[in-house]
C-alpha cells in the first residue's frame, strides 16, 4: 500500500502477511479521496476509522493534515501494526483502540465529521453500522459515513443515503447527516 497525497506522498508501507485484512486498493482509495478532498478540509476534521485494519485510511488522512483520528480494530496484530506505523511516521493526534466495532459504536458519545468503515465483506448485517452511527448521533451536521462493501450489496434504501461509488468489486456507500434550518 502507498500513501497517495500529502506530506507522506509516495510512502510505501508493507503490512505483515498475518494481518486479517483486505486493504482498500490504491485505485479505489485515490478515487475516494478525490471525492473527500472536495468535501472536507482534512486539517479541521475528526475522523473515525472503523475496521481500520492496516490503518491505510488513517495514514492517508494524517498525510493530508488530519490531527484528530480514532482508529478502531479488534485484531491485536492490526492494532500493533497501526501503532508501530504511526510512531514511525510520527503521526500526532491518532488514538488507536482495540475493540469490537459494534461494541465501540454502542458506547461512543463523540461525534465525527467523517466516519470510514471497511468491514469484512462477509460480515453479516452491515447495515447495522449505518443504523448505529445515526442512532447514536456519531456524525456532526453535514458529516459523512463512508461504508466500503462488496458491489453486489445495495445500501441505497437506508436512511441518510447520499450516493454510491463503485470501483471493481468494491463499492463505497456514502451517507450524510443533513441538517435543516429548523434542526
Amino acid at each position: 500500500m502507498r500513501i497517495i497525497q500529502g506530506k507522506f506522498k509516495g510512502k510505501r508501507l508493507i503490512a505483515p502477511k498475518n494481518l486479517p485484512v483486505r486493504p482498500t486498493t490504491d485505485q479505489a482509495k485515490e478515487a475516494l479521496f478525490t471525492i473527500l478532498s472536495n468535501q472536507f478540509d482534512f486539517e479541521d476534521i475528526h475522523l473515525l476509522d472503523l475496521f481500520s485494519g492496516t490503518g491505510n485510511i488513517s495514514y492517508e488522512c494524517a498525510s493530508r493534515g488530519c490531527k484528530n483520528i480514532t482508529a478502531v480494530d479488534r485484531s491485536f496484530h492490526c492494532i500493533d501494526f497501526i501503532t508501530k506505523t504511526s510512531k514511525s511516521l510520527q503521526i500526532e493526534g491518532i488514538k488507536i483502540i482495540k475493540a469490537d466495532v459494534f461494541n465501540f459504536l454502542a458506547n461512543e458519545h463523540k461525534s465525527y465529521d467523517l466516519i470510514f468503515a471497511d468491514p469484512p465483506y462477509d460480515l453479516p448485517n452491515l447495515q447495522n453500522i449505518v443504523h448505529l452511527v445515526f442512532q447514536k448521533k456519531l456524525l456532526k451536521p453535514w458529516g459523512w459515513l463512508v461504508l466500503e462493501h462488496v458491489t453486489l450489496l445495495k445500501m441505497d434504501h437506508l436512511t441518510n443515503f447520499r450516493e454510491t461509488r463503485t470501483y471493481g468489486n468494491s463499492t463505497f456507500s456514502i451517507f450524510e447527516l443533513v441538517k435543516t434550518k429548523n434542526e
